[in-house]
This record gives structure tokens, sequence and C-alpha cells, in this order.
């Protein structure tokens, strides 16, 4: 069964228990998740089912937009609330300064990652050495912020939405904001909204098509491609450099274009659930 929808994962579960779940819901044994969400984050996780687990790469993914909410005063080497390992009273801040600080991340920020995440270091995951206590440095990252709404200070915490650019720690922004207001502070809550135009929609089934990152290209002999024939580049109606999907009757292809030459990258994915 093919079939690409969005689930509402919910805290305090990782994303690979979570698939489990849904894996043995609906019967199937092919499946896989784009963009993993931190155990006790909630909120959209796009999933795919069969042929269509090969298109994460190729969907419009970004921006992604969060809801989140820092506790002023509470610490965790994780920067969220799952390793909560201290909690101080913090005197209540300027509202004022607050937001601004806030509405401040909007643009491009470059930050460290989180010590436990998934980023190799030496070839293993980040999170594996904090774990184990090794003294490592998280790679150097950066991030755009599109959008940024501050929505409330209800001291200790601070809760606000921002659309950001795929792979962004929202953990390590907090982490930012919170250097900025001169506090130590945690992730309490985390929920994302949306991801591009994936929004939770009770796990409907989606048309694949109408969220490729991709251009629709032309070939004037439909049934080359259908048979996966080498594609000549004089058919094709756009023949500039770059990746493309060409829509047939009950399938669609994705093509590369490099140097005036063809190939195919996914041919012949069903547009249907089987």
């Amino acid at each position: 069964m093919n079939r690409l929808f969005v689930a509402y994962k919910p805290p305090h579960i990782s994303s690979n228990q979570f698939l489990s779940q849904l894996k043995r819901k609906y019967g199937v044994k092919k499946a896989g998740f784009s963009g993993t969400l931190d155990p006790f984050a909630c909120g959209c996780l796009i999933v795919a089912f069969g042929n269509y687990t090969k298109l994460f790469n190729y969907l419009q993914k970004t921006p992604k937009t969060y809801r989140a909410t820092m506790w002023l005063g509470a610490s965790s080497p994780s920067l969220d609330i799952e390793n909560i390992k201290s909690i101080q009273k913090v005197k209540k801040l300027d509202p004022s300064i607050v937001q601004k600080t806030i509405e401040d991340l909007k643009g491009t920020q470059t930050y460290t990652a989180p010590k436990f995440s998934a980023k190799r270091i030496g070839g293993k995951r980040a999170y594996h050495l904090a774990r184990d206590k090794k003294d490592f440095t998280p790679p150097t990252l950066q991030a755009t912020i599109y959008t940024v709404k501050f929505l409330n200070y209800n001291h200790p915490f601070i809760t606000f939405e921002l659309s950001v650019s795929e792979g962004t720690y929202i953990r390590s922004l907090c982490e930012l904001v919170a250097k900025k207001l001169q506090v130590q502070a945690t992730l309490s809550y985390l929920k994302r909204i949306n991801e591009g135009k994936f929004f939770y929609e009770e796990e409907k089934p989606l048309d694949p098509i109408q969220y490729l990152s991709m251009e629709q290209n032309f070939y004037e002999d439909l049934e080359w491609v259908l048979l996966g024939k080498k594609l000549e580049i004089e058919k094709l109606q756009n023949q500039d450099d770059g990746i493309y999907f060409i829509e047939l009757d009950q399938y669609f292809s994705i093509i590369e274009v490099v140097d005036k030459k063809v190939k195919y990258i996914k041919n012949r994915v069903s547009k249907y659930g089987y």
C-alpha cells in the first residue's frame, strides 16, 4: 500500500515508536517518516507507506512552523523538559524586553547544535557521546527564521511561534534567547504545526504530486517514459538543468537534467494507493 499523510505524534514517545504504532494500525510493513520530533515534542509528522517512502527528499517540507514554550529558571543538559537537573527562581523580566528578544530571532541565526542531538561527531551520534559524558564540541549551524510571533509571557513561561528552515533546532534557539535574557531556561513544550504545505488533517491520504518540491516538465512521447526508455533532451519542453516530475495517466516519474543529459530518479511511481 502506498500512502502519504500527516500524523499527529503525541508527546513523550519517540518518532520511531510512534511509527511502529502506525504500522500496526494500518497493517503495513514498509513505512517511514520525515523530520524526527524529539520524544517530548508533539505535532505534525510526515509519514509514508510503501513506495512513497522514497519520496521524502523530493517533497516541499519548508518552512516548518513550531509553537514553543520556554521555562525560565529550569536547567537541562538536553535543553528540554526530559532532563531537568535544577530549577531556580528567576526574577520577573520586563515583558517588552522579552518580546523584543523573541522577535529579534527573525533572520539568519548561527548557533551550536545541542549536545543531545542526532548530529554525527566522528561517526557517532552526539547524544550517545553526551550520555557517555564524553568531551566533544557540537557543530556550529545556521538557521533561517522566516517569521516570529510572540504569544505570551506568563512568568516563568514564554510562548511564541516561529517558522524556520529545515534542520533547525528550536532547543538551541531557546538557548540563544536565554543567554540574551541572562537567565537559565529550557524548552518545556514544543509543537510542530506544519512542514511546508503539510498540516495534520486526521491522517487523510495525500496526493504526492501536490507536495513535490520541483516543477512539472513535459515529454513528447509519454509511452517512452512509461516504459522507462532512455529520454532525449530534445523531446523535453524544459531543457534547463534541474529536477522535474512528469505526470502520466496513473503514474508519475521524477527526472534530472544535467548538461543536456536526462536520467530517471524515480520512474513509474503510482499516483494511487496501490
